[in-house]
């Protein structure tokens, strides 16, 4: 396991050295413009059996895949309709997660016909993903605990199954908010950042 310590960003070589341990099938904890979070190759197989079984998730539950752009995301096969991609356009990269109907079922997706996306707020965060294509993220904690903000907090068990860590150092940020666009209706699941999650309803009244 390869661990490497940031201040701000990590340095390029190290990008290329994070996006080798993630291309390899390799699970990584990452810092993210929310929280700390567990990430595998979006379309790997492997790779996303490893991270539901780090996780302890229920068989079936879909993970978030963050991408570096909405052309990445749309590769993976979702749909997003005009006037959503406005909404979306104006609002990411941000912590805001966007529900979204999927032609085809992927790895993250484990079998269901929507996939939830997210454009990250973190400019290091996007260059990793241009060199690896969009990842599986989850919350960096076993199923039904409380989000980890500080790799120090990892249980030896799962430390031992990770590829890489990337530490930040003490990381405690709000969850994404998340919205539901699959239906005739915008739906907001979850509220976030309370000043964030404010912007979002201003936006979806506007447009929708």
């Amino acid at each position: 396991m390869r661990q490497w310590r940031i201040e701000r960003a990590p340095a390029a070589a190290d990008l290329d050295a994070v996006a080798e341990l993630l291309r390899a099938g390799g699970v990584v904890l990452l810092p993210t413009d929310t929280i700390y979070g567990f990430h595998a190759i979006a379309t790997h197989d492997a790779a996303v059996g490893e991270l539901a079984t780090i996780k302890g998730r229920d068989e079936g539950k879909p993970f978030v895949v963050i991408g570096s752009c909405i052309r990445q995301l749309t590769e993976l096969g979702i749909s997003i309709r005009p006037d959503v991609d406005e909404i979306l356009t104006s609002l990411w990269p941000a912590p805001l997660t966007a529900i979204l109907p999927l032609a085809h079922p992927i790895a993250a997706s484990r079998g269901a016909r929507s996939l939830a996306v997210r454009i990250p707020a973190l400019d290091w965060l996007r260059e990793l993903l241009d060199r690896t294509g969009p990842l599986a993220s989850s919350s960096a904690n076993l199923s039904g605990q409380p989000p980890i903000s500080s790799p120090d907090e990892l249980a030896p068990a799962v430390r031992e199954r990770l590829a890489g860590i990337v530490d930040g150092g003490l990381y405690a940020g709000e969850p994404s908010v998340i919205v539901d666009f699959t239906g005739a209706e915008a739906r907001l699941v979850r509220e976030g950042e309370p000043g964030f999650t404010q912007k979002v309803w201003k936006t979806l009244r506007k447009t929708l």
